[in-house]
């Protein structure tokens, strides 16, 4: 199936859904970013791959401003070359604006993420012919004060039907890219990753998540990730 009807139908299925307190806010970049999100899938998404690198959900800064997952803006405009009109949520948080490709803040994990592929690889090109990053949850949920709640943070009826949308999305995309291996990027997506795909014949492992707020990824990051993937077998040049 291709990356972009599975994406689309994502979209819709978690489109359905309803989240209540704590979560005020929710935003889903694959409408108000349809337009990067699917040059991003177009461009690298349409060959096999034979690492699929899979965060959590969009950050507030990269992916939920641009529509590239972990997309911090100078990465995506300057390495992969895209931009695109983004638009707005029909409910926007005071604290969270949605700024597009104008705005200012950097998504630090994006930047290590990205910049870590720019180091190891000439051009994405490159990177892509044998990875892809993509997101388990397409979602953004934010509290009345605009902090972040993750995904495994929501009531269990709230995530099970969220969960049941997104392994179905990502199992999808494993039979699209036909990777050897999934990482997860940090422990919730592994954790994902192998409850979603326990019959898949792939082989799963783990890297250091690049938020700032882990003090273990503010010391080498990239370093400590290339080592963690050459551990398991994986090629980085």
């Amino acid at each position: 199936m291709d990356p972009l009807h599975i994406a689309k139908e994502l979209r819709h299925q978690v489109s359905t859904l309803r989240f209540g307190p704590p979560v005020t806010h929710v935003y889903s970049p694959l409408h108000y970013a349809w337009a990067p999100h699917a040059e991003y899938l177009r461009r690298f998404g349409q060959s096999p791959k034979q690492v699929l690198l899979l965060g959590m959900n969009p950050g507030p800064f990269g992916m939920a401003q641009c529509g590239v997952p972990f997309g911090e803006i100078a990465a995506v405009r300057g390495w992969l070359g895209i931009e695109a009109p983004i638009g707005r949520p029909p409910q926007e948080h005071p604290k969270r604006p949605i700024q597009g490709f104008d705005c200012p803040r950097s998504e630090v994990s994006g930047a290590r993420l990205w910049g870590w592929a720019g180091e190891h690889f000439d051009t994405p090109e490159e990177f892509f012919a044998r990875f892809f990053i993509a997101n388990y949850c397409p979602l953004v949920f934010m509290a009345e004060t605009g902090r972040n709640i993750t995904p495994d943070k929501l009531p269990k009826a709230e995530r099970e039907p969220l969960f049941a949308a997104c392994d179905e999305a990502l199992r999808q995309t494993v039979q699209a890219l036909g990777p050897m291996w999934l990482v997860g990027i940090g422990a919730f997506a592994e954790k994902r990753a192998r409850i979603a795909l326990d019959d898949a014949d792939l082989r799963c492992g783990r890297i250091l998540h690049p938020s700032p707020a882990s003090p273990a990824a503010n010391r080498d990051w990239a370093g400590q990730v290339t080592g963690q993937l050459r551990d398991m077998g994986i090629e980085v040049p």
